[in-house]
């Protein structure tokens, strides 16, 4: 969309309608309520946005079962990412590893399995020995990986979950929420998409034992890639699943449903509602110029106002030439200016539900200018805001 030349001045508002094609304005969309969805809680959020579309018991603390090993991946991803270890590493399996009950990767005690082997034995098969093996080798035990774990989930916002082991297996004070974990999925999805692929394996084989990814519905719909699947008799059977058909990418979240064949089929009308009815835009890029805005004062009289990061929203198909955005700047803009200093708001509503309010920032660094050009500007200024 052209929005550098739709911009129109107001004052020190700047304001943008979205109907870039020359039509008349739509008439609102009609969106049908959400399907009833059979489960302790839900949600829906599309994870570039972030705007959630449809949930119930969102924020309700419950036992996440084995989509604890989701956190466990990303801190795995982390600490690949930043170089700490590497998929090649091998890992020696403890007693305590090869002990650990439930789901299993079947690695062998006293054995080295390398951290790639091991990472897909805890997103595909979800292995507990693998969980506390990878656990081990990243922070010297299962609790000292446990704090990290819950150190991370505050830094991702996950205000209403707290672990005590990397398993999922139950303990009185180990929950999380279905907002919570689409958050932690958001976060696996667009910090480490090198490594998102592994989510939508099928198989994997370990000590020449093939077992399925427990999410079937890999197997039902391919716009389905990730993430993955929780049961205990405590927390029922969960799923975290994410699809992408288009530009447009839903995570969806089921908890305390009664069956996997029950976990399956809400996600999946989950994500048929999200899809059929809404869809995902890029308004502003990162680095696209916004606005060219006025300095007071500086080497240059106009500096380049934007974003640093890509905005998206989520919106009902067929609704964007409703949008309507404003920007609105700092009245006086005096040098110096430095890259990324904040110089205003942008905001994008729809319907006057406000989707966007970011900070607009300066693309353009403007040092201050001479003694003779800043007293200037200065008379200059003086007169403007007279007369204004």
């Amino acid at each position: 969309m052209a929005l550098n030349s739709a911009f129109r001045t107001l004052s020190v508002v700047f304001v943008l309608m979205l109907a870039l094609t020359g039509k008349a304005m739509s008439q609102s969309v009609l969106i049908p309520s959400p399907p009833q969805i059979a489960g302790s809680s839900y949600v829906l959020m599309e994870p570039k946005s972030g705007r959630i579309i449809m949930e119930e018991n969102s924020h309700e603390r419950l036992p996440p079962a084995s989509l604890t090993k989701m956190m466990t991946a990303y801190i795995v991803e982390r600490e690949l990412d930043e170089g700490r270890i590497a998929m090649s590493d091998m890992v020696p399996i403890s007693v305590h590893a090869w002990k650990t009950e439930g789901s299993r990767t079947f690695v062998r005690e006293g054995t080295q399995v390398s951290v790639e082997d091991l990472l897909r034995g805890v997103i595909i098969q979800s292995g507990n020995d693998a969980s506390v093996a990878l656990a081990e080798f990243v922070a010297g035990s299962e609790d000292a990986f446990v704090d990290i774990m819950n150190q991370q989930a505050q830094l991702l916002g996950m205000k209403d979950t707290n672990f005590e082991n990397a398993t999922g297996l139950p303990s009185p004070d180990h929950f999380s929420t279905a907002y919570d974990l689409a958050m932690l999925a958001q976060a696996i999805i667009n910090d480490y998409p090198e490594n998102y692929p592994l989510y939508a394996e099928k198989h994997f084989t370990y000590n020449n034992i093939r077992q399925p990814n427990r999410n079937s519905l890999l197997w039902r719909d391919d716009s389905v890639d990730g993430l993955k699947t929780g049961h205990t008799e405590e927390a029922g059977y969960c799923l975290v699943a994410s699809a992408k058909r288009n530009d447009t990418r839903f995570i969806a979240v089921v908890m305390g449903t009664s069956s996997s064949e029950a976990r399956a089929q809400e996600i999946q009308k989950m994500l048929n509602y999200g899809f059929r009815y809404y869809e995902s835009e890029r308004l502003f890029r990162s680095g696209q110029e916004l606005i060219e805005a006025r300095v007071w004062g500086g080497q240059a009289d106009q500096l380049s106002v934007g974003m640093t990061e890509d905005v998206y929203v989520t919106i009902p198909r067929g609704s964007r030439n409703d949008l309507e955005s404003t920007v609105d700047l700092d009245s006086v803009i005096k040098a110096p200016i430095k890259v990324g200093d904040e110089l205003g708001r942008v905001k994008v509503s729809y319907n006057g539900e406000v989707l966007v309010d970011q900070p607009v920032l300066a693309l353009t660094e403007v040092p201050e200018g001479g003694f003779f050009k800043r007293i200037w500007d200065a008379i200059k200024l003086f007169f403007v805001q007279l007369f204004q």
